[in-house]
């Protein structure tokens, strides 16, 4: 169990800062597809993700409702379709009484005007008017396993989405990822006051430095570079 104050740090950072920890500490950057965005422009959620197959029907949806605990992001493989709604506001004003913290789906919603009304935080590639048409065989896995873009989500992820879109984080990873995530919105913040400043970023990270000695070494990367002022306390 990922203890509690590194989950609740979650709400702080932004996917980009969280993505940027992902790298730093060596972990995989697991995110939803471009295009995934939330139905009000602005809207954030995080959780532990319950993850749902879409078969066709909505009573998948009522199933994980009932069993679903305050605070989870329901995570919805509708298989990235682009014919069909999955999710609507009956669906959405469910979860949200019940204490959902938001959906993210691979796939479409509907009801947009209604869900844009209610306020609650919904992530997906888009609207279309229709529902489903079809009827698929119920899996082994249906509300333990979902597929999004190609990432696959477990109640073991947590889940961040904001309006640069969504990324899914390992339980047993967050305590590697969240303080580098952390560290880096502390330095990205300094470096941004300092500009306002007058400071320019090249200035901050020795960039003149950085083009000597990659004409000398070829090889110099510019992350190396960074690592290296970082531990000489210049960034």
């Amino acid at each position: 169990m990922a203890d509690v104050s590194l989950i609740k740090e979650l709400a702080y950072l932004t996917t980009p800062h969280i993505a940027d920890g992902c790298l730093v500490s060596g972990n995989p950057i697991r995110i939803a597809p471009a295009g995934t965005k939330a139905v009000v422009a602005g809207m954030t959620c995080f959780g532990r993700a319950r993850p749902i197959q879409h078969l066709g029907s909505i009573d998948i949806f009522l199933e994980a409702i009932e069993a679903m605990p305050p605070g989870e992001v329901l995570v919805v493989d509708n298989g990235g379709k682009l014919d069909e709604a999955c999710i609507g506001d009956i669906i959405v004003l469910e979860a949200q009484a019940a204490g959902a913290a938001g959906f993210v789906v691979w796939g479409l919603h509907r009801d947009n005007r209604e869900l844009t009304a209610a306020g609650f935080p919904v992530f997906s590639l888009g609207a279309v008017p229709t529902g489903p048409q079809r009827s698929a065989i119920r899996p082994d896995d249906v509300l333990t396993r979902a597929t999004v873009g190609n990432v696959t989500v477990t109640s073991q992820d947590f889940v961040v989405a904001d309006e640069n879109g969504a990324l899914f984080l390992a339980e047993d990873k967050l305590e590697e990822i969240v303080p580098a995530a952390m560290a880096y919105r502390d330095i990205e913040a300094r470096q941004l006051k300092a500009m306002r400043t007058g400071t320019s970023y090249r200035q901050q990270v020795a960039f003149a430095d950085y083009l000597t000695v990659r004409a000398q070494r070829p090889s110099y990367g510019f992350r190396q570079h960074l690592k290296e002022i970082s531990a000489a306390g210049e960034v």
